[in-house]
């Protein structure tokens, strides 16, 4: 399993990496909206694999990328990953194609996540 990354904050990508991702997962990490679709492209990300989104970001917010994501590779899994917990942002997170919205206070329901649907 693949997963990529997205959020400005190294520490949170590093904790994210720690404690929600699988022991076998290979992390591919970046810091906005933008270098999250290249990775994509230059990683090969495909069916199989995940990508762990922040919403606010300098450059390209999370959910423009996760729009732009999925309108070029339908089958990208987006789990959006933000400190905001409300039904506005976890209804335009599904709007934009997100597969999953995982509030940060409960970053270990990201692995529950990821587990039940690899």
């Amino acid at each position: 399993m693949k997963v990529l990354i997205v959020d400005d904050n190294p520490a949170m990508r590093r904790l994210i990496r720690r404690l929600a991702l699988p022991p076998v997962a290979n992390c591919v990490e970046c810091a906005d909206g933008a270098a999250a679709l290249f990775a994509y492209e230059q990683h090969h990300l495909g069916s199989t694999d995940w990508v762990v989104m922040d919403v606010e970001m300098a450059g390209m917010d999370g959910l423009t990328a996760t729009r732009r994501l999925r309108a070029n590779h339908p089958e990208a899994r987006v789990v959006i990953v933000t400190r905001h917990d409300d039904d506005e942002l976890r209804n335009a997170a599904f709007r934009h194609g997100a597969y999953g919205f995982v509030p940060k206070e409960n970053i270990l329901a990201l692995r529950t996540l990821l587990n039940a649907a690899a």
